[in-house]
């Protein structure tokens, strides 16, 4: 129950920040009376990147990844192999295995993992979307690099099922990343070794 002794335009700022992952209502607070503390043009300049970043960013029509211009430079690059598909959990997925400068394919977001406990199944995710790029007979593998959680691992294999009639060889990142961590905190090196030391599945 809020506080009456809280303004009430501060304690809505609490209630959205709150609604952040990651973020519970302490760090919520802490964040608030920070920008309370702050010159007006520092909340207005983050106000405006909000609005910003709602209004000019989107999701790529072909891949998902976020991108100011659709498609995105990834899908426009006519220089990227197009036979290489690598499938992710998220689009910060995308700029961990970028930093490696080893991959050379395009990529497909799921926009999250399959997850009965969350509530999360196959038609949540873009995998419907996967599944029509893959028919189009340009793709040769397909790496599927979803993290090496309970989550993600479920993930990949239902996706090796879907994928497995198509015919395609389909890979899984080497064993070099921590069970139960995320792609987007892995070492560049890391993934780098995990990129090439992908095996397949069966």
């Amino acid at each position: 129950m809020p506080s009456s002794t809280i303004p009430r335009p501060v304690q809505t700022l609490i209630d959205e920040l709150s609604r952040l992952p990651g973020i519970g209502p302490k760090t919520a607070s802490r964040l608030t009376y920070f920008l309370l503390r702050q010159p007006l043009e520092q909340s207005k300049s983050l106000a405006e990147a909000l609005v910003e970043m709602k209004e000019r960013t989107r999701f790529c029509s072909i891949c998902f990844n976020m991108t100011e211009n659709d498609p995105c430079p990834v899908c426009s690059d006519e220089a990227r192999e197009a036979s290489v598909l690598c499938v992710l959990e998220e689009p910060l997925d995308v700029i961990a295995i970028e930093k490696t400068r080893v991959f050379k394919g395009r990529y497909h977001v799921l926009h999250g993992a399959i997850s009965p406990v969350d509530d999360v199944g196959p038609d949540d995710l873009r995998i419907k979307e996967l599944l029509n790029r893959l028919r189009d007979n340009k793709v040769r593998e397909v790496i599927i690099a979803t993290n090496p959680s309970y989550e993600g691992e479920a993930t990949a294999m239902y996706l090796q099922k879907q994928i497995a009639p198509l015919g395609l060889k389909v890979t899984r990142l080497a064993r070099g990343l921590p069970v139960g961590g995320d792609l987007e905190y892995a070492d560049e090196t890391t993934l780098a070794r995990a990129l090439e030391g992908r095996s397949e599945m069966s």
